[in-house]
């Protein structure tokens, strides 16, 4: 979506009058997130000519690739240097981007490089954090993707060495710049479904891929995959599944809610101006893909929000299914005093109670001029669903979630998810697997970031 396009539809939705581009919560007193006014003073075209970028791909993956191919969209944005541990992956980057790309299998070796500004870190999440540290230190910019940490305990140690190297830090969970969420964010402080009390979401996967299946390259092996750099722990002798495959696995991924539960709290946070729960209860099991996995493929959470300044106490559900015939299905749903509503990234939906008093001044006008001529004639009544919708030439969110960071990095600003929104989004998350597997309550402190 071009500049002028985006200016048209915020307008229309009313988004440039609320500042909602003003994304991040006040999480840092220091922070101050980018306003719709600067976001739209420059187009991007001006900017990169300033400055461009040259970005290294730590992890060419599927997730990798995608956010490399989405970054490579924006003006004045390069790619100079990829790291991968197998080596096909390193063929394929070089084939895709060019053979002139540096090419390693020992991501310090690419930090140390000159021509490499900034660094998306696409590998398992057991190496986000460490990769992530160690990027900040070496003076580039990071775009790490969800959840930007292993396990709790190692949020702290990133949050402090983002705030020590004075870079940008983007944690990539691409929903947050969506144009639904914005949409979501303002209805929700307006008034339009009243005051907030349950929200919930769901995803369901059940196509073998979905559920973590990911294809196995015919020439994998022992030489081709560097699985001494692959472990940290060092517990296992190499395995192409472990490799490949490394999401069913706790040594590596995070399980259905380090994987999907943390885009749905990132969404809700941003829409809520939360900080996150404060207790935290999971329950589930292994219902289908006994392939050797070690987590759950049905999960299901409940959280309990606090007041808090920012919103009323509410309750959050989350369910994931991996044994589910719709193959894909995925929704939040906001639920308040006058309605709900249903957010993605290019809709919202909002549907009223049937008592509910609409929010449209002129439609209210209507209705009391009416009913003072004629006490006893039939009102206009509000529409009891109002759908918003984004304009068909949007980029989308993936790609404008790039564009805030690349702005970020050329003006100094901040961007909708740093570490610190980061952090506050997977922790919960993560604490679900923490409460299935210990079968107990988790408490969370989300202002101080600690477990309680």
């Amino acid at each position: 979506m071009n500049q002028q396009h985006r200016r048209k539809f915020l307008q229309q939705i009313g988004l440039l009058g609320a500042g909602a581009l003003a994304l991040t919560p006040d999480l840092q007193a220091a922070d101050k997130s980018t306003t719709a006014s600067e976001w739209l003073s420059r187009s991007e075209g001006e900017m990169a000519a300033d400055m461009p970028i040259r970005m290294g791909l730590i992890g060419a993956g599927g997730m990798g690739t995608e956010d490399m191919k989405t970054a490579l969209l924006h003006a004045g944005v390069t790619i100079t240097a990829v790291c991968d541990l197998y080596k096909g992956r390193i063929e394929s980057a070089k084939q895709r981007w060019g053979t002139q790309l540096f090419a390693t299998n020992d991501y310090k070796e690419l930090l140390r490089r000159d021509d490499v500004d900034a660094v998306i870190i696409g590998t398992p999440d057991h190496w986000h954090m460490p990769i992530a540290v160690d990027a900040l230190l070496a003076g580039k910019h990071v775009y790490v993707e969800k959840p930007m940490v292993h396990s709790v305990g190692e949020g702290l140690t990133l949050i402090n060495a983002w705030k020590k190297s004075g870079k940008i830090c983007m944690v990539g969970s691409q929903g947050l710049s969506s144009l639904g969420n914005e949409k979501a964010k303002e209805l929700l402080e307006s008034g339009a479904i009243g005051k907030l009390n349950y929200a919930e979401g769901f995803w369901a996967r059940m196509s073998p891929e979905g559920a973590w299946q990911y294809n196995i390259p015919a020439d994998a092996s022992a030489q081709t995959v560097d699985w001494n750099r692959y472990e940290i722990q060092k517990k296992h002798a190499y395995d192409p599944l472990r490799f490949f495959r490394w999401r069913n696995y706790l040594d590596y991924g995070t399980g259905m809610s380090g994987d999907l539960f943390v885009h749905l709290f990132s969404s809700l946070h941003f829409i809520t101006s939360s900080l996150g729960p404060t207790k935290i209860a999971a329950m589930g099991g292994l219902r289908y893909w006994k392939d050797g996995r070690d987590v759950p493929d049905v999960l299901l959470g409940m959280f309990d929000y606090p007041e808090a300044k920012a919103h009323p106490a509410f309750n959050l559900s989350l369910r994931c299914n991996f044994v589910d015939g719709t193959s894909g299905t995925t929704y939040l749903k906001l639920v308040g005093s006058k309605g709900s509503m249903d957010v993605k990234w290019e809709e919202v939906v909002v549907r009223l109670n049937s008592g509910a008093e609409t929010t449209d001044p002129f439609l209210a006008a209507k209705s009391n001029e009416n009913a003072a001529k004629m006490e006893n004639r039939a009102k206009i009544l509000p529409p009891r669903e109002t759908v918003y919708r984004a304009e068909n030439n949007w980029k989308g969110a993936h790609y404008d979630h790039f564009g805030n960071l690349f702005k970020a990095i050329r003006q100094g600003g901040s961007v909708v998810e740093d570490p610190a929104f980061g952090f506050r989004a997977c922790a919960p998350a993560l604490l679900c697997n923490d409460s299935f597997f210990a079968g107990k309550f988790i408490n969370w402190d989300p202002e101080n970031m600690r477990i309680v």
